[in-house]
């Protein structure tokens, strides 16, 4: 189980290395997306691993911010584009 945490903790790297190498700004908008789905899947491994149920609750805690970080970094290309 931990090796899976490892693994997805690689796809975690790679996504921030896209973030801040994309070619463009959709590439890095859903790199943003897919570090916010890869830390909430690290965590409720690591959780189910450990035995602290509290993880859960980040890793519920942190699909939101991800989400509302998602919905903001679009708004913000809206605005930039048109303004």
């Amino acid at each position: 189980m931990t090796a899976f945490a490892g693994l997805l903790l690689l796809t975690l790297a790679l996504g921030m290395w896209r973030v801040l190498r994309g070619p463009g700004r959709v590439d890095r908008l859903l790199a943003v997306q897919l570090c916010g789905t890869t830390g909430t899947a690290t965590l409720l491994v690591l959780a189910e691993a450990q035995g602290l149920p509290a993880l859960r609750d980040v890793a519920l805690v942190l699909a939101l911010l991800a989400a509302v970080a998602s919905a903001a970094l679009v708004q913000l290309l809206r605005r930039r584009r048109h303004g």
